[in-house]
């Protein structure tokens, strides 16, 4: 802000005020006057000039103590520069500059070089720059403030050494701009090395020099350094305890920024707008919804305008705390909606699972006019991701490719991760095969998508080719590649990439890594080795770790294992219906129903209640949603209907109802009755009735498939002669011709 109004003070206009121009005096168009005026020349003492017309014939003193003629005509190049407002008018000017031998007059070159900065042409500035003989402590500023204004923060930072070795001495203004390019090219040494530059020049405890060097070292990440320059600063603004504020909450010490705030109310600094739009993001990311109230009470109570950069704030902080609700209603309140406000509510509604929301989102934000960018394509992407809707996907990569979007790596790996999730294998691989930059970021991604499908010896060489093309794993990579070998059975695979982690790859496994093994061995059968090796886990193990051994227990109806696994999840998360829900599934696996009773009991008492399994199917960009027993749709009766000839039918083949899967203690018959009508059945027979024969039907469901309903979708793929594919919480299951690809290991 200083720098702008020191470049204001090269313009003329308080002297030219004193100028009687007629009203009409246009660009390149100029008009005789004979009234003596006086001019300011920088550095320089009044000097009168007159027109040619005057019996008087003073000179004007130019800063480099040449004596020049002033006719009306300089003047007017002077009111020119003043009016000058494309490049094209300038170079015009700057022609009649040189052709005039105004060059020499150092008010001409600078407000040249300034110009051409201004209208975005660091080139033909650099070139004025450079056929200047004597160059001032000025003059290096604004070309340094102008390569760091631009993105040019290298040649920002050599204009700066290239000054010294002229011999020119840096002032405050030169410290702040080449800080600033620093930051941007988050060039920690370099940013030190100028620190230390500004101590000799004892110009540390200058508030604006103070600010850039917080600003470099928090943009650097070394929030201790910004400390201590913070703590050693003699003053301190609102843009001081701004930076601290926003340092922090960017760097993920949201408390600290918090902290920062109250200690800026003692400090008896008034905070202004811009620290409440930097202070709500560190609330969103701690959850603290009550602060976030706070603040937006403060606001209102302070009268801060809720400008569209304050309510985006504001939305994004409620969606981030989980009020969705809260966060619709101001953005309803809008007067003006700009694509950081539309990307907030799109990526509020993914991040709290409203994700059916976010495609009417999509659509609303198109009809304004608002042009998606590559954060809103990534959040649609992981909406369709998360909802299952293989065409909406589709849709949105036509909308990409229509819309001249580039494959880079995020819209990449979002497209793998939906094609992945909604089913679309072969479509993730593709893309992942088009991309022209491949990052960690994505290698994960389709590592991933082949472990869900439970392609495990395709994930494992997938790793491999990782390696070939130069990128290092992370410790996402190895719960990727444990999850694959878990999903295929390939336990001495996952065993090796266990053991390499540490030793290859110097990663310390996770919490996440050791519930991927339990998980491999429990689904084996290797019941015991788990629990030896939960034993020996160096960390303290999570619902996770033993989740994954409890559902082993139910796969391998180990009761008294599951008890007391049981007991540990009932300690670790009281609240949760779920884990009840598998104890009782194994008791009703044993004919316990003693037991089962029990566990209804406690889950009424203490008002849990499970789950309902739902399965989903997408047909003509509709989502429809089935629950257990459902005859709220309106082709009900048609569906169970199809689904009685299909029971007849797959037992004429050979299929025989799972009912030691019915948790209810109840007769055969009835037990066959319920599973017939379980979610996935009932979606699965509605995709065969609305579809022409022999197209692929997808289904997605919240829980795990039950084992009925996986032995039935086997006898119906067949049957029906069509791929079904059904998405559990757990994997996919591609059905072909009385198979599945899990090879019934799930």
């Amino acid at each position: 802000m200083l720098m702008d109004l020191a470049v204001a003070a090269m313009d003329l206009s308080p002297f030219l005020s004193t100028i009687p121009f007629p009203n009409n005096t246009k660009f390149m168009n100029s008009k005789s006057n004979s009234t003596p005026i006086p001019i300011l020349a920088e550095g320089h003492g009044n000097v009168t000039a007159t027109t040619a017309k005057s019996t008087l014939k003073p000179s004007f003193k130019t800063l480099h103590g040449d004596n020049l003629h002033i006719n009306f005509k300089t003047l007017d190049y002077v009111s020119m520069l003043q009016e000058c407002t494309d490049t094209k008018q300038l170079e015009q000017l700057h022609a009649e500059i040189l052709k005039n031998a105004l060059y020499r007059n150092k008010f001409f070159t600078t407000k040249l070089v300034g110009l051409y900065i201004m209208l975005g042409s660091m080139e033909d500035a650099r070139k004025v720059f450079d056929r200047i003989r004597k160059r001032d402590v000025f003059l290096w500023n604004v070309m340094i403030r102008g390569y760091a204004k631009k993105g040019s923060y290298e040649e920002a930072i050599t204009m700066y050494d290239q000054m010294q070795e002229a011999g020119i001495k840096p002032d405050n203004f030169t410290f702040s701009f080449v800080l600033m390019a620093c930051a941007g090219l988050l060039a920690l040494e370099e940013g030190k090395r100028i620190h230390d530059d500004i101590i000799r020049a004892d110009s540390e405890f200058d508030v604006y020099v103070g600010n850039a060097l917080l600003n470099m070292y928090c943009k650097c990440g070394c929030l201790e350094d910004a400390r201590q320059v913070f703590n050693k600063m003699s003053e301190r603004d609102v843009v001081s305890w701004n930076a601290m504020i926003v340092g922090h909450a960017q760097n993920g010490c949201a408390g600290e920024a918090l902290r920062f705030l109250s200690k800026m109310r003692t400090d008896n600094i008034m905070p202004n707008s811009v620290t409440m739009v930097s202070v709500l993001p560190a609330c969103a990311q701690l959850a603290a919804l009550q602060q976030g109230k706070c603040l937006h009470a403060y606001i209102i109570r302070i009268g801060f305008d809720l400008d569209v950069v304050m309510a985006t704030a504001l939305i994004d902080m409620y969606a981030k705390c989980g009020s969705v609700e809260i966060a619709c209603c101001l953005f309803q309140k809008m007067g003006r909606r700009d694509l950081v406000s539309w990307n907030a509510m799109i990526a509020g509604h993914v991040q709290n699972g409203c994700s059916g929301k976010v495609l009417t989102l999509f659509k609303q934000m198109q009809q304004t006019g608002t042009r998606p960018d590559t954060f809103t394509i990534v959040s649609v992407l992981t909406a369709c991701a998360y909802l299952g809707v293989l065409q909406q996907g589709k849709w949105i990569h036509g909308y990409v490719i229509r819309r001249g979007f580039d494959l880079n790596v995020f819209v990449g790996t979002a497209l793998i991760d939906m094609y992945a999730k909604c089913g679309g294998l072969e479509f993730a691989s593709e893309v992942f095969d088009r991309m022209h930059e491949r990052d960690l970021f994505a290698w994960n991604a389709v590592i991933a998508a082949y472990g869900r499908h439970g392609h495990g010896q395709n994930a494992l060489a997938l790793f491999s080719r990782m390696l070939e093309a130069g990128l290092r794993p992370n410790h996402i990579t190895f719960t990727h590649l444990l999850s694959a070998c878990s999903h295929a059975g390939l336990i001495d695979e996952g065993w090796h990439y266990y053991n390499i982690m540490d030793q290859d790859y110097c990663i310390t496994p996770r919490l996440e890594h050791y519930a991927c093994i339990v998980d491999l061995l429990g689904r084996a059968g290797h019941l015991d080795e788990a629990v030896d090796f939960i034993k020996k886990m160096p960390l303290e193990p999570d619902t996770i770790v033993w989740g994954a051994l409890l559902a082993a227990c139910r796969i391998h109806c180990n009761i008294e294992l599951g008890q007391h696994v049981a007991e540990h999840l009932f300690e670790l998360q009281p609240e949760n219906a779920g884990w009840h829900v598998l104890l009782s599934n194994i008791y009703a696996a044993a004919g316990r129903w003693d037991d089962v009773a029990k566990v209804r009991t406690v889950m009424k008492d203490g008002q849990l209640k499970k789950t309902p399994g739902c399965s989903l199917i997408e047909l003509d960009n509709t989502v429809h949603a089935f629950y257990v027993g459902d005859g709220s749709h309106p082709q009900s009766e048609n569906i169970y209907a199809m689904l009685d000839t299909l029971s007849g039918l797959m037992k004429e083949a050979g299929y025989v109802p799972r009912t030691d899967f019915v948790l209810h203690d109840v007769e055969e018959e009835v037990k066959e009755q319920m599973l017939s009508s379980h979610s996935e059945k009932l979606a699965i027979a509605f995709g065969i009735l609305s579809t022409s024969p022999g197209i692929p039907v997808q289904i997605m469901k919240n829980l795990r498939v039950c084992a009925d309903c996986h032995n039935a979708t086997k006898f119906i793929s067949k049957i029906v002669r069509r791929d079904l594919v059904v998405r559990d919480a757990n994997r996919f299951h591609h059905f072909r011709n009385g198979l599945c690809s899990c090879g019934d290991y799930w």
